[in-house]
């Protein structure tokens, strides 16, 4: 296996922030959807997940669809 492979069979965790709860419950059962590991909802309106590359790019927009803002340690 290649260093890359190692990295993406890994995932990349992602951090959001929600101003409503409601949004962070949404985008945890689209996360479910992409296969998405160790997804947490804060009670502060925080979530993270780990995703698959193949996949960062759709759950970032998930995110941001379902009123997320992506904390900038997850930005690429």
């Amino acid at each position: 296996m290649t260093k890359g492979q190692d990295s993406a069979a890994a995932g990349i965790r992602i951090r959001a922030a929600y101003a409503k709860e409601a949004g962070a419950r949404e985008a945890a059962m689209k996360l479910h959807l992409l296969r998405a590991q160790g997804i947490s909802e804060g009670h502060n309106g925080t979530l993270t997940a780990t995703v698959d590359a193949d996949v960062v790019e759709r759950a970032f927009y998930l995110i941001q669809q379902t009123g997320g803002v992506l904390e900038q340690d997850t930005m690429h």
